[in-house]
């Protein structure tokens, strides 16, 4: 099992910050995943959206999907082995 943790944030912050709890979260899940602390996945999840979402919050950012060589090779792998089951 996982550990879990809480972070609470005392609401005078979050004024201070002009901030809602959700805001918040997004700008810490966009931080982490721009640091490359947290991947794609783990950061959305901790922003609360989905995937789609999640990568538009990015783009308001200026986040840049981190989208290596070796992620394009595998893409291109997979993409083969579906071609493959798709012409039998």
């Amino acid at each position: 099992m996982m550990p879990t943790s809480d972070l609470i944030v005392p609401k005078e912050f979050l004024v201070s910050a002009g901030m809602s709890e959700d805001e918040m979260r997004i700008d810490l899940a966009a931080h982490l995943y721009a640091e490359k602390r947290l991947s794609m996945g783990k950061a959305r999840k901790l922003a609360g959206l989905d995937l789609i979402s999640f990568q538009k919050e990015l783009a308001k950012r200026n986040i840049f999907i981190h989208y290596s060589a070796e992620d394009l090779q595998q893409d291109l792998e997979t993409l083969e082995k579906l071609d493959s089951k798709a012409a039998e």
